[in-house]
């Protein structure tokens, strides 16, 4: 037994056993999107130690086979598909280095969760899930196929590295959503847009002083899955207040927030440079709009907290932002969409297309802001991207993208679809629920690049990835493993 899991007590007891005990090293393993390599050794070593076929790609994807059962040898081959890395967020309060401390696990009744940091169960369930079924020879089924991807969180670049023959399956299951007793058929497709805001700085004048303007307490959360939900965007928040506070003459020096472009921001913070007579008025603009975002979000988003903090210490050196500038910045943050765009025609309480405002950062000579863009449908995955790209270009600001993923077209006539469905009707004696998710799943990619590639997503129960309040439902992760082994053994 690995000292990871002697030192995990929050695990103790929970079945099935094996997959909680991979969980629990998996875990110890630092393993940020892009900086996952050691998890992908690991993963290659276990199928190694149980005499698996494996292969490791150049982009660090690593792919496993094991055979079928005594009788099931020549059973179709399926493929089991999960994400190595994880979203790495943290509590501002949280003193956690990801590159090398081990996330550490806490039990609260039903629920798996982090202390102060992101779980990892997204996708940390599904890879743990694979390298049990690896282990475990007295199962019933058919040849298998493990399929371990790198960089999944920030642009599917594992999957969409994946070379043309590396897959020998024509039938797919994806491990990596968050229902349990949820079959999920389709999914958004993504682009990323990066605007660089060129601004000038001129110096202080002696008759200011130097405030922190902050905005916290918000949940974050998933940028596609959460984003319906009504949450508060830090950035949003600031540069509204921002605006406000621009009419008693404060000054702008320097602002920030966010930290993953698939995560909602959660916290922002602004140095400002405020007028030395206006500092009892722009105070109480502070408390009467923190007030306001208290009663806006008292349902979404609860703990939301604005503050005006004095910075202690010598202003020295300070520098602001340009007066044209500052206004050319603000504007564009509160112009910038973020949240639902449009709800989907066809599949009801599907959102269709989404805009997340995900982080600004200050640098030397410009201010950097990442956005994210979804839809389910291309043409309006392309049109979100034009409004945002628009909103660039109005203020000045030069314009990036990333490479986007396509989307993942539901097939309601999939063979895999349809054992999936009558296995939980026979385990359940009810019908599964059958949705599309408005998030990015390597699906997409993968449905491009292996044409006919028959595919199900599936997972057990999962609330707040992409935070720091990520948390993994206990019995729902027995249930899906069952259920899982169910499906596998049907096909």
């Amino acid at each position: 037994m690995s000292s990871a899991i002697k030192a995990c007590t929050a695990i103790e007891g929970l079945e099935p056993k094996r997959l909680w005990e991979y969980f629990a090293e998996l875990s110890a393993i630092p393993r940020c999107s892009k900086h996952e390599a050691e998890a992908g050794r690991y993963v290659f070593g276990v199928a190694k130690k149980l005499g698996l076929e494996v292969f490791k790609d150049p982009k660090g994807n690593v792919i496993a086979w094991k055979k079928g059962t005594p009788g099931r040898e020549k059973a179709p081959l399926v493929a089991l598909q999960s994400h190595l890395d994880m979203v790495c967020e943290k509590n501002r309060d949280k003193a956690h280095d990801f590159s090398r401390d081990p996330i550490v696990l806490k039990r609260n009744g039903n629920f798996l969760t982090a202390d102060g940091t992101t779980l990892g169960a997204d996708n940390g369930i599904g890879v743990a899930t694979s390298l049990a079924i690896m282990e475990d020879a007295a199962l019933n089924h058919g040849p298998l196929e493990f399929v371990f991807t790198v960089d999944e969180e920030t642009g599917l670049t594992g999957a969409a590295g994946l070379q043309s023959n590396a897959l020998k399956a024509r039938t797919l299951i994806n491990l990596d959503t968050e229902d349990e007793g949820v079959l999920y058929v389709g999914c958004a497709g993504g682009c990323d847009s990066i605007g660089t805001l060129a601004v000038a700085f001129e110096s202080l004048t002696a008759n200011h002083a130097l405030f922190t303007l902050k905005v916290e307490g918000l949940r974050g959360g998933h940028s596609g899955i959460d984003i319906h939900t009504g949450r508060g965007n830090a950035i949003k928040l600031l540069s509204r207040a921002m605006h406000i506070l621009s009419d008693r003459g404060v000054r702008l020096c320097r602002l920030s927030g966010g930290n993953k472009r698939n995560a909602i921001p959660r916290e922002a913070e602004a140095l400002c440079a405020v007028p030395a007579a206006e500092t009892e008025a722009a105070a109480a603009e502070v408390y009467k709009l923190d007030k306001i975002y208290k009663k806006e979000y008292a349902t979404a988003d609860s703990g939301v907290a604005l503050s005006l903090t004095a910075c202690n210490g010598k202003k020295s050196g300070a520098r602001v932002l340009k007066t044209a500038v500052r206004k050319r910045l603000v504007n564009l943050l509160n112009a910038l969409p973020h949240g639902v765009v449009a709800m989907s025609q066809d599949i009801p309480g599907l959102v269709e297309t989404s805009a997340n405002l995900a982080r600004v950062t200050t640098k030397e000579n410009s201010v950097v802001i990442e956005t994210s863009q979804r839809s389910s449908v291309e043409s309006r995955k392309t049109e979100i991207v034009q409004t945002v790209n628009a909103a660039f270009a109005l203020a000045g600001a030069a314009v990036s993208h990333g490479d986007g993923y396509p989307g993942w077209k539901p097939d309601l006539h999939s063979p895999i679809l349809k054992t999936a469905m009558e296995t939980y009707r026979r385990m359940y004696g009810k019908e599964p629920a059958v949705k599309a998710v408005h998030a990015g799943l390597e699906c997409g990619i993968i449905g491009e690049k292996f044409p006919g590639m028959d595919m199900v997503s599936l997972g057990p129960t999962l609330e707040m990835v992409h935070s720091p309040e990520e948390r993994v439902q206990i019995g729902s992760v027995k249930k899906f493993w069952d259920y899982l082994l169910a499906i596998l053994e049907s096909v």
